[in-house]
């Protein structure tokens, strides 16, 4: 065949050059990505660091075991839906509990008082991070939380310090104005009580009967104090860390008005009942 009768067409087949900046691609976007998921990992670290020790923990338990901490929150749904952070049945003063009923939502402001009054005194506002109001269908919950230093009583002894004595003082004028019975309770950590003849039940009653003293000493009507209550070291406030200070503890309860506390479990509890 001639070349003059081959007349198929003929492919021609341009390079286009490219210009100086297309060999980068996507990859920048791939590197903004990286960055802004770093940024959120060091906000949500930062949050972290600046929750409480509780939130903490919790937030430890579900990195630790995602499947056992979803199972608590399911049971917690099951129990009033509440969650393992809201475990001893609180909510912080300003967070109502679901439907929280009138009574509840007078002490809840009651609580408010209180936070005020301490943040108002400068030798207790010092004390602030280591109280913890809190209230539940329980009623209204003061936590005197101690540190490694003894905040409240010197260490290892029912001896109240200056501090706890004003404190005190301060609770029992506000609480005497109300009609409701107080429960006074006292708690220690894991650490077992060197002294012999004496144990942590003995260290955890005696604490709490020696603030039930300066509370009635200090205008609260004897007759509002329905018990004392010695846990020792069964109750713990953070079971993970048994030796932690924050497990040495006395809580004053102001109970509702109306509340019944027959049916409270007294299984493992040292009681000391005070009569009017």
């Amino acid at each position: 065949m001639s070349l003059a009768e081959d007349k198929r067409p003929i492919n021609i087949i341009r390079k286009k050059k490219r210009g100086a900046h297309d060999h980068h691609g996507g990859a920048w976007k791939v590197a903004y990505a990286d960055f802004v998921t770093a940024m959120m990992a060091l906000f949500i670290v930062l949050w972290i660091l600046g929750q409480s020790k509780q939130v903490k923990q919790y937030v430890a338990e579900y990195f630790r075991d995602p499947g056992a901490f979803n199972e608590k929150t399911r049971a917690g749904a099951l129990n009033g839906g509440l969650s393992p952070v809201q475990n001893q049945s609180m909510s912080k003063i300003g967070l109502p509990l679901k439907g929280q009923s009138e009574e509840l939502t007078s002490l809840t402001n009651e609580g408010k008082k209180l936070e005020q009054k301490i943040a108002s005194i400068p030798e207790l506002r010092k004390l602030m991070d280591q109280i913890k109001i809190t209230v539940s269908k329980e009623g209204l919950r003061i936590e005197l939380i101690e540190d490694s230093k003894g905040l409240f009583f010197s260490v290892g002894s029912a001896s109240l310090k200056p501090e706890t004595v004003v404190l005190l003082e301060m609770i029992a004028n506000e609480l005497s104005r109300l009609p409701n019975q107080i429960i006074i309770e006292g708690y220690t950590d894991a650490r077992p009580y060197v002294r012999s003849n004496y144990s942590n039940w003995q260290l955890s009653t005696d604490r709490a009967n020696a603030a039930r003293v300066v509370l009635n000493e200090s205008g609260l009507n004897k007759k509002q104090i329905l018990e004392v209550r010695g846990y020792g070291d069964r109750r713990l406030r953070d079971p993970q860390n048994p030796y932690d200070y924050s497990n040495r503890r006395v809580s004053i309860v102001v109970a509702p008005f109306k509340s019944d506390t027959s049916g409270v479990d007294h299984s493992h509890v040292d009681t000391l009942k005070l009569g009017g």
